[in-house]
């Protein structure tokens, strides 16, 4: 199997322009607004420091401090000159109903203020919750990072007197406002967690010209809840296609855009893909997974999960990932016809490879993981490696298949479909390598279980404590791609710092190779030896089989 190699972006028409010039505004209005939008990131960096750390007002400064050189800036903006028509709204994936909102004083919504209950009813009729602005402005201060990850957004409104935007708690920029956006209905979540005053209002710290940004308050006092951790989907009003209106901005001031994989059109239907190209992904078989196990042998399985959500969140560093994790199996005897990647849509891959599949599907994820879970004898390792975009909650993102931008049901992987996939695995070792935001989640429920005794958790080393990021681009998880059939998993993933004390409660089951030979054997075992009884797949004999199958039924 080859793994991933990119459609040509001459050979794609790419349905979204990822980047936008910034010569598309006025000459220093975009500027104007990034410059507001970081000062308020800098107090909500601020205020945190101050509240959560000991450190010194003049420490947490220097660490608030972020320069406009270090911030990917994604905006959108009108494509007339002015009128109604030409208003955009934003959708969150993790948003209820993927509304987004902000919280002006005395507790209207936006709508209300701005339009009244009439103009609210109108645009209700477009999406739930859903006000329209001028423009979106989103500030994300770790480019090129797993999302999620917290960005700010911003809602642009022009023609805005000074009065209504203090009265929405914005940043007034002459005749400009802009105002702190929130994931919907966060604050009703707040209320039942806090009390008093406490709720709303915080030490005035977020205080900013023109506004309070009350927003940060609530994000710092309230576990984060109200944080956007995506990038929207910002669409234009009456826009039937949900075009993506949201671009990054080639700017020299700014952080260097993060480079999107090439896409061409939205994923067309089998039949209508017939009609158009006759391909061998146009035809590509359902996984077969009742194929996987086979009678009187035992294999070693692997699922790669990658799902990407959208274009603009799925990196050139996705696929090296997948391939470098790919070559790693292969090198320690995986066969080929047992690794199989769920990958983003079908539309980054070429015609002629195999084994890789849309993520779109979630049920065929499933299906596949807990058929190889439950039949007996089918696995000896299983390895899992996860690699989406995740909410604060650990769900994993798959991939926006209906480009609505919200995450339904069947877009999205939660923690407890995880772990009910994994109850009970009768692989002797399963293990899950998890390279995305928030694994504490996951990580904490593992440990408290006793259904899954046999499944262990490896985390990747560079998290930083409040987001669960990496700290640097790249693969840090270098120390698994250069996992080889001779590694003792305790000794080669405990390297980093804190690791082996991360990894002692499942000591037992990684004293082995990832193949699972025994570490440390004396004599060695020899390369043949370790082919032959270990790696790929081992016939198992007929009374043994027979014994444990009688024994399970």
């Amino acid at each position: 199997m080859r793994l991933p190699v990119l459609l040509a972006a001459s050979l794609s028409v790419l349905y979204i322009a990822a980047v936008v010039p910034a010569e598309s505004l006025a000459p220093g209005r975009l500027e104007r607004w990034v410059r507001s939008g970081l000062q308020s990131l800098q107090w909500d960096q601020l205020e945190r420091c101050l509240r959560m750390s000991s450190l010194t007002e003049a420490e947490c400064r220097r660490m608030a401090h972020l320069p406009m050189s270090s911030v990917a800036v994604y905006i959108s903006e009108p494509r007339s000159a002015a009128g109604n028509s030409d208003k955009v709204f934003a959708i969150l994936p993790d948003s209820s109903g993927g509304s987004m909102s902000y919280k002006p004083r005395g507790g209207f919504s936006v709508s209300q203020a701005l339009n009244g209950r009439e103009g609210t009813h109108r645009r209700r009729q477009l999406f739930p919750g859903s006000t329209a602005h001028d423009a979106v402005l989103v500030l994300d201060p770790s480019p090129g990072e797993n999302f999620g990850h917290p960005v700010v957004l911003f809602y642009v409104d022009v023609n805005v007197t000074k009065k209504r935007c203090s009265h929405l708690d914005g940043i007034y920029l002459g005749e400009e406002c802009l105002t702190l956006a929130l994931k919907g209905r966060c604050q009703n979540q707040l209320k039942r967690r806090q009390a008093g005053p406490e709720r709303l209002m915080g030490n005035g710290h977020g205080r900013l010209a023109g506004g309070a940004m009350r927003g940060s308050t609530i994000t710092t006092s309230g576990g984060r809840l109200c944080e956007v951790h995506f990038l929207p989907l910002v669409v234009g009003v009456g826009d039937s296609n949900r075009t993506q209106r949201l671009r990054c901005v080639d700017h020299a001031e700014f952080a260097r855009c993060p480079q999107p994989l090439p896409m061409g059109s939205p994923s067309l239907p089998v039949s209508s893909c017939e009609l158009n190209k006759n391909t061998r992904r146009c035809h590509q078989q359902p996984l077969a997974t009742h194929l996987s196990c086979r009678l009187y042998q035992t294999c070693d399985h692997a699922v790669l999960i990658s799902g990407g959500w959208q274009q603009q969140m799925t990196f050139q560093r996705h696929v090296q990932n997948l391939q470098r994790f790919y070559r790693m199996l292969q090198n320690n005897g995986f066969h080929k016809e047992h690794i199989k990647t769920f990958f983003a849509s079908s539309g980054h891959f070429t015609e002629d490879l195999e084994g890789v599949y849309s993520a779109t599907e979630k049920a065929v994820i499933r299906n596949h993981m807990s058929y190889v879970c439950r039949k007996q004898h089918c696995a000896d390792t299983l390895v899992l490696y996860l690699n989406s975009p995740t909410r604060n909650d650990g769900t994993m993102l798959l991939w926006d298949a209906n480009l609505n931008g919200i995450a339904d049901l069947k877009e999205r992987y939660s923690v407890n479909e995880l772990l009910a996939d994994l109850a009970g695995c009768r692989a002797t070792r399963v293990l899950l390598f998890v390279d995305q935001s928030y694994s504490g989640v996951l990580s904490k429920r593992l440990r408290g279980s006793q259904k899954h005794l046999n499944v262990v958790l490896i985390q990747s080393q560079a998290r930083q404590t409040h987001s669960h990021q990496r700290m640097n681009p790249g693969w840090e998880e270098s120390s698994w791609s250069y996992i080889n059939p001779a590694s003792c998993l305790l000794d080669q993933l405990g390297k980093g710092p804190g690791m082996s004390r991360l990894l002692e409660p499942w000591a037992g089951l990684l004293n082995v190779t990832l193949a699972g030979a025994p570490c440390n054997a004396t004599p060695p075992l020899t390369d043949g030896e370790m082919r032959r009884e270990y790696q790929g797949c081992q016939n198992l004999p007929t009374a043994l089989w027979h014994q444990k199958h009688r024994r399970t039924n």
